[in-house]
């Protein structure tokens, strides 16, 4: 049955206290955990109202306790809806994203650049297989490298982000040496990593310019072959 008393006492380190209600001979016993409402802040004097139950013969105790002001305000009907114009519920623009312009840079000129410097190192490997002067084995090892350095990229991106031992920069510039800049430089490119550290992206071009450099030494002059002839 529903009670309508207050609060007469409350040990608040203790969790409990006792309700007076004029509906009830005894004062009512009540705990922190019955109130329906865990954010009221039970004190002296507070009016509130309960249902009494009785358990094991023991004395009368509340159970779904609330504030007076609460429970009225449940009860009381909800207010009727009015219209709003349209034009003040239209939701806020959303704001515009700038532009990155790192981001920019590495989609714009300079990886179109990067994609020509990658098809005219293509077309010197074609020609130099085709004209003997590297072994058609050079068609696997250097996919093969570039898989391979971009992988690692792939693993070191992971490892940045989950927290985990990073690959060496040193091992990323030796792949790219040996030949796998091309499978680098798609893993800057395709997975945003090591893209704008410039310290790193000066050394990556130096070891791109090293291995044309290497590769060019050895098809044209370590092989006794001039450009001219």
């Amino acid at each position: 049955m529903k009670r309508q008393g207050r609060l007469v006492r409350w040990e608040a380190e203790r969790g409990f206290g006792f309700i007076r209600s004029p509906d009830v001979s005894a004062d009512v016993f009540v705990h922190l955990r019955d109130f329906s409402d865990r954010r009221v802040l039970p004190q002296v004097g507070m009016a509130l109202s309960f249902e009494e139950i009785h358990v094991g013969g023991k004395g009368p105790r509340a159970v779904a306790v609330q504030a007076a002001a609460a429970s009225a305000e449940a009860s009381r009907p909800p207010p009727k809806q009015t219209r709003v114009n349209r034009r003040e519920r239209a939701p806020a623009p959303a704001p515009t994203k700038r532009a990155n312009p790192r981001r920019a840079s590495a989609s714009g000129p300079s990886a179109s650049w990067g994609l020509l410097f990658l098809l005219a190192y293509g077309v010197l490997i074609g020609a130099a297989v085709w004209s003997g002067r590297l072994p058609l084995l050079v068609f696997g090892v250097v996919p093969g490298l570039s898989l391979l350095a971009f992988f690692a990229y792939a693993l070191d991106k992971n490892a940045a982000q989950t927290g985990r031992w990073r690959t060496k920069e040193s091992t990323l510039h030796l792949l790219a040496l040996a030949g796998g800049w091309p499978g680098a430089w798609a893993g800057q490119r395709l997975l945003r990593h090591k893209s704008s550290k410039q310290g790193f992206l000066r050394v990556y071009r130096a070891t791109v310019v090293l291995h044309c450099a290497a590769l060019l030494g050895w098809v044209f002059w370590l092989r006794g072959i001039s450009p001219a002839t």
